[in-house]
């Protein structure tokens, strides 16, 4: 039997990692400035301890509710076109294999093998096969 070959690529992890780093960089740049001028207009320790703390905390919750909202649109976007795909398949099945076949083509395959390939997939699973 053969083994499969799982190779696992850094780019699928891309989109995190650059959310990580440009939130590090945006919470340590605003925590600075906020530290900073606090700074610059008193002369107490614990005044810029607490700005500081404040700054911290509040970034850190304003990035979290912007993660939640931006997670749970695009959780909603891709529900309501799941729900389109699954009306146009159960309407317009022919014109979505055709649709399918052209998307195979245009990845490189030939109209014949597209269109086997498209016909294959949607005998499978045509949700699943349209949502990819």
């Amino acid at each position: 039997m053969p083994r499969m070959h799982r190779e696992e690529h850094r780019t699928e992890r891309i989109g995190w990692l650059r959310a990580a780093v440009l939130g590090a960089n945006d919470g340590i740049v605003s925590t600075a400035s906020l530290v900073v001028g606090v700074a610059a207009a008193s002369t107490g320790r614990s005044e810029v301890l607490v700005a500081g703390v404040a700054g911290l905390v509040a970034g850190a919750m304003s990035m979290a509710a912007g993660e939640y909202v931006s997670v749970s649109s695009q959780a909603d976007t891709e529900q309501a076109d799941l729900t389109r795909e699954r009306s146009e398949l159960a309407t317009i099945s022919e014109s979505e294999l055709d649709e399918l076949t052209s998307i195979y083509e245009g990845r490189g395959l030939d109209p014949a093998l597209a269109r086997q390939v498209a016909e294959q997939l949607t005998a499978k699973d045509a949700l699943a096969a349209h949502a990819r």
